[in-house]
């Protein structure tokens, strides 16, 4: 009997240490949205979690594009069963937050041993409050830069980009640069390509001193209409109806301007970091980046992705372990290798993982140096549908089909329902 009792206690005690080795696996889904070169980066920071946490099993789910990742965003939360962890750019979580389907997580943050506000860009971490509360934890953070064909600008004789040129410069470097280099009385070589978008114009019209609204904490109009905001989108128009220096709609739809860009037949394209990993496959040519152009002030515009846990999720200590890692050194060292993120962590950021010269863009600092002058547009339940109206009625006027006061007049009036009731302003 003795041996028997013994037998049972040893056979407990080493069930409870092997518990305490080996916690149960726990599974858990992360979301996310981008081309191949990103998934790689996700899959890499995946990899490294199992090795970091073995016993949680993170499930990668990937969505190409934006638009498709939006729609299941929506159809999932709708349903009530979102991935554990999703990822969120800071203009379109709102819509989220003003349902309550997201976990805040600043209790989380001030009790992470790993990281903590203070490591992190304010100017990253702001746009993710929520009515005081801090929503998600942004990954990283970009300004809007010019990506240049280094080539092309040598061969036309035209003075690299410097770190104060103004929009008169930025203009002659356009023109010089948009050729007809075979001879065929058609232009195809472009001296600039850009999207056409609202959240593209806004950087201008914050140099020029105007505003996009009345109230950036709490818009309930647009205010394009106001003088030195219309100067700045009639500016932006112009580039294409008089200056002719971008590709025309049936240019633009025949070929994309990133693609003239990507084939050495244009000489500036308006992105974000996020091109980067598209652009390091270019053998053809040299490239670099450089700050946006000056007018009156400086001023960039924000471009920030955030991990976020929904409200629904069944493991929220799992899915934090994760999002923790995901932010912390080792987790955003992983993403930025892939050269498609600016990482919103300082050290990280200014350490050589970051600006090491020996990857394109030599020029990463430009990112950082604008930093203190990125700002973020207004974080409201219905701005998405404000961006994507004016974004409709500013095209009417780049491609000359009407006038830039008819245009800006249309976009107030088609806003106007949007701010009503949908502006939730952030608490500071």
């Amino acid at each position: 009997m003795r041996r028997l009792v013994l037998l049972v206690v040893t056979v407990v005690v080493l069930g409870v240490s092997a518990s305490t080795a080996q916690p149960p696996s726990t599974r858990i889904s992360f979301m996310v949205f981008g081309d191949i070169a990103e998934k790689a980066a996700y899959e890499r920071l995946v990899a490294d979690f199992a090795q970091h946490q073995p016993q949680i099993h993170v499930s990668l789910v990937h969505i190409p594009s934006q638009g498709d990742y939006r729609k299941r965003l929506g159809v999932d939360f709708a349903a009530g069963a979102p991935a554990d962890i999703v990822l969120l750019n800071y203009r379109r979580y709102a819509a989220f937050a003003a349902r309550g389907v997201l976990e805040p997580l600043g209790a989380y943050l001030e009790r992470s041993a790993v990281i903590k506000e203070g490591d992190f860009y304010p100017q990253a971490m702001e746009p993710f409050r929520w009515q005081g509360a801090l929503m998600c934890i942004p990954q990283n953070l970009s300004s809007l830069v010019v990506y240049y064909n280094r080539d092309l600008f040598e061969r036309a004789g035209v003075p690299r980009p410097t770190d104060d040129w103004t929009w008169d410069d930025f203009l002659h470097a356009a023109r010089a640069l948009t050729r007809d280099t075979r001879g065929s009385g058609r232009i195809d070589q472009y001296g600039l390509g850009t999207e056409v978008s609202i959240f593209r114009v806004a950087p201008f019209v914050w140099q020029n001193g105007g505003e996009l609204v009345d109230d950036p904490r709490a818009p309930t109009r647009l205010t394009l209409d106001a003088p030195l905001a219309r100067e700045a989108v009639q500016w932006f128009v112009d580039l294409q109806v008089k200056h002719h220096v971008v590709p025309d709609l049936v240019e633009e739809k025949a070929e994309s301007s990133e693609r003239r860009f990507l084939n050495g037949r244009l000489g500036m394209f308006l992105n974000s970091r996020r091109g980067v990993p598209a652009y390091r496959t270019i053998t053809s040519f040299d490239w670099d980046v450089a700050p946006l152009p000056r007018r009156r002030q400086r001023a960039g515009i924000l471009h920030a992705d955030a991990y976020c846990m929904p409200k629904a999720g069944h493991a929220k200590a799992a899915a934090w372990s994760f999002v923790e890692y995901a932010n912390s050194l080792e987790g955003q060292r992983s993403i930025a290798a892939s050269g498609r993120t600016v990482p919103s962590l300082r050290v990280l950021a200014e350490s050589p993982a970051f600006l090491d010269p020996g990857f394109r863009p030599q020029s990463s600092r430009v990112f950082l140096t604008e930093v203190p002058f990125i700002r973020a547009v207004p974080v409201t339940e219905g701005w998405i549908d404000v961006e994507d109206l004016a974004g409709e009625e500013l095209a009417r006027a780049y491609y000359g089909r009407a006038s830039v006061d008819e245009v800006i007049a249309t976009a107030i009036q088609r806003a106007a329902p949007f701010f009503k009731g949908s502006a939730r302003p952030r608490e500071r």
